[in-house]
C-alpha cells in the first residue's frame, strides 16, 4: 500500500534516527494491520518515521524507529535480545548514494513494497523521493520485517531488518545428547 503522509518532513537526517523497544503506540499517519501465521502485526508510519507493533502467543513486541525527542538511544547497528520465550534480533545500516543512484533505488524500493500486500509505504510532501517503507513476512517459523528510509536532501537511505521469533533452546552437552 502506498499512501501520501499529510505532514511535513520531521526526521530530516539519517543522523536524528533513534531506536526503541517497548514504547506505548505513538500517534501513526498510516498502518496496515496483517495476521501472519496467528501473529497480529501492525505497521505503523509515523510523521517520524516508523513502529511496528507484533501480538504473538509469547507476548507483545513493540519497536519504533524515529526522530524522537529526549531520545537519547541512537541507531544502533544491531541489537540481539531475549525477552521471555522469544529473541528480537535487529540491525540497521546507512547507505549514501549519488543523486542519479537514489531515484532509482527509491523508485525500486516504492514499487517493491506499494505491491506488496504485507507492505506499507508513506511519501512525504515536497519529494517523491522523501519515504518511510514497511514490508514484513512469515518466514522459517519467524516473523520479519524490513524498512527504509529516505533521506534525498543527503542522499542517504537507512536500511533496518528485524527478526522475531521463537526462542530455540540450546543443544543440550553431556552424556545424555549422544
Amino acid at each position: 500500500m502506498l499512501t501520501t503522509l499529510n505532514t511535513s518532513y520531521t526526521d530530516t537526517r539519517a543522523a536524528d534516527l533513534a531506536w526503541a523497544l517497548g514504547r506505548e503506540p505513538l500517534p501513526a499517519l498510516a498502518t496496515l494491520d496483517l495476521e501472519l501465521a496467528g501473529n497480529k502485526l501492525q505497521l505503523r508510519l509515523l510523521g517520524a518515521s516508523h513502529q511496528v507493533l507484533l501480538e504473538e502467543q509469547r507476548g507483545t513486541c513493540s519497536e519504533t524507529v524515529a526522530c524522537m525527542p529526549g531520545s537519547s538511544t541512537p541507531l544502533p547497528l544491531g541489537v540481539a535480545k531475549r525477552m521471555d520465550d522469544w529473541e528480537y534480533e535487529f540491525a540497521a545500516r546507512v547507505e549514501v548514494l549519488s543523486p542519479g543512484s537514489f531515484a532509482g533505488r527509491a523508485q525500486e524500493l516504492l514499487a517493491l513494497v506499494s505491491d506488496h500486500p504485507h507492505g506499507l509505504a508513506g511519501v512525504f510532501p515536497g519529494s517523491p523521493h522523501a519515504f518511510t517503507a514497511l514490508l514484513a513476512q512469515w518466514r522459517g517459523g519467524q516473523v520479519h520485517w524490513r524498512t527504509w528510509h529516505a533521506y534525498p536532501q543527503d542522499g542517504q537511505l537507512v536500511a533496518t531488518r528485524t527478526r522475531v521469533g521463537a526462542r530455540v533452546p540450546a543443544p543440550q552437552v553431556g552424556p545424555s545428547a549422544a
